[in-house]
């Protein structure tokens, strides 16, 4: 798969495609159906399948300080992407100047000029444009004047996460910030993950008998509520069982809030200053501070023994 940074980056000779657009933040279920259509749309019409992201996301520019936390980093989009047949990801970065294109401008540039737009993709509540004032019916009418088509597709999928909600990636993030990773699942289609370097931390587990990998995580990430989960660490190649512990360390008076990884039954694994990634299964139960440090081991040894059953009932690990 293809992927540019910017309009200069696509080829001279590219031809028509079918294009979808959107932040497309987290890939979620939703998501997914508007992809896989477009593909499915661009192989009926033997040309290749587009997708256009943006970065950093439109609301930290529009309204600096507002950029919501982030299911997926733009390289995890773009494995997503790939895995759902797309053929290229185009990443426009998104400026104050670019805000300010209007609809015709942004149809012109981007889908006429660039992209040579054969069919476009989109949700029903697809809006862009200066001030967001395209809609798909805008569309629809410029796609009559520049030789595109326009196909509207329904995204709403629901469940039972949040309450029966329909799916989408504001809510996915309210499920994450709660500590539901379950619920997060269901409307991902695949756990929450979280990455990053792993960084030297005060090394208290290594001293208790559960060394952890110290997730110093990537900017606005959605890190799930403070708390022990089950999950899995992916490093170097492998998917290990984990304890993942969420929080600011209380029984040691911590202030930072970390994300470390305890992988299971593994001894001497040096991961630092490794990009890792940490996928959330289950929650298993809040932060607490213990009476005892023996409390708080025992507690530990229940953690890691219940995150081995959740993580054992699973099966197959998903792929890295």
């Amino acid at each position: 798969m293809q992927r540019w940074r910017g309009l200069e980056d696509i080829p001279e000779d590219w031809g028509r495609s079918v294009v979808t657009i959107g932040s497309y933040d987290g890939v979620h279920r939703g998501h997914q159906l508007i992809v896989r259509h477009a593909v499915d749309r661009a192989r009926e019409l033997g040309v290749p399948a587009v997708v256009v992201t943006f970065d950093p996301h439109p609301s930290e520019v529009v309204r600096p300080g507002s950029h919501p936390p982030l299911l997926a980093p733009h390289h995890r989009r773009c494995e997503l992407m790939a895995e759902l047949g797309v053929d290229a990801v185009l990443i426009l970065p998104f400026t104050s100047e670019f805000s300010k294109l209007s609809p015709a401008d942004f149809v012109v540039k981007v889908l006429v000029d660039k992209l040579h737009a054969k069919a476009v993709v989109e949700g029903p509540n697809f809006r862009f444009g200066h001030k967001a004032a395209g809609n798909v019916e805008f569309l629809a009418e410029q796609g009559k004047v520049y030789d595109f088509e326009v196909e509207v597709i329904d995204l709403y999928v629901s469940g039972a996460a949040g309450g029966g909600l329909p799916f989408s990636s504001t809510l996915t993030r309210r499920l994450v910030a709660e500590g539901d990773v379950g619920g997060a699942r269901e409307i991902l289609g695949r756990p929450h993950r979280v990455e990053g370097v792993v960084v030297r931390g005060a090394q208290r587990g290594r001293e208790l008998g559960f060394p952890t990998a110290n997730v110093e995580t990537l900017p606005h990430t959605a890190v799930p509520a403070d708390g022990v989960y089950a999950g899995y660490l992916h490093a170097q190649g492998e998917i290990m069982p984990a304890a993942i512990s969420v929080g600011t360390n209380p029984q040691f008076d911590g202030t930072e809030r970390t994300v470390e990884a305890y992988a299971i039954d593994r001894v001497g694994l040096d991961l630092y200053g490794l990009h890792v990634a940490v996928d959330f299964l289950a929650y298993v139960r809040g932060q607490a501070k213990f009476d005892s440090l023996e409390a708080l081991l025992e507690q530990m040894a229940a953690d890691v023994k219940r995150c081995k059953e959740i993580v054992a009932a699973e099966g197959q690990p998903p792929q890295a």
